[in-house]
């Protein structure tokens, strides 16, 4: 189930678990407005769409921690974290956060290949973590 970043997430979260979800992806846009100062009109053409990518990342990876620690690590729940992942260090946020998937979308316009560079980072990451898998990170958020 993907759920969107407006609202209470962590009961919307909990409610999709009883329900019997998979998983969960977090977080869907951020509902958002732009407005051309000049012409004193709305820069979308429908006045509102979703923001995403980088800008949104701080948000999704609480979004994520709050989840996994409410909802998600007690139901045995594995969460997708989404959110303004364009390097390695973003990937691995959400791993801390409780994600034990990532996925990236906006990166993928510009660089259709930065996945691969994720990958090799998280690799090297979890190596330099002294742990085997990155299993062992997930969620391993220090307080």
């Amino acid at each position: 189930m993907k759920l969107s970043p407006a609202g209470d997430t962590v009961r919307l979260a909990a409610a999709a678990a009883e329900c019997g979800a998979d998983g969960l992806t977090l977080v869907n846009t951020m509902p958002a407005m732009s407005i051309d100062v000049h012409t004193r009109k709305p820069r979308l053409s429908r006045g509102r769409g979703g923001l995403s990518g980088p800008a949104i990342h701080p948000i999704a990876v609480r979004i994520v921690h709050d989840v996994h620690r409410s909802v998600a690590k007690q139901a045995g729940i594995p969460i997708i974290g989404l959110g303004g992942a364009i390097a390695w260090q973003d990937a691995a946020e959400f791993v801390l956060a409780g994600a034990t998937a990532v996925g990236m979308g906006t990166m993928l316009f510009a660089d259709p290949w930065a996945p691969e560079g994720v990958v090799r980072g998280l690799e090297s990451w979890v190596r330099a973590q002294g742990v085997r898998d990155i299993a062992e990170l997930v969620g391993a958020l220090e307080p």
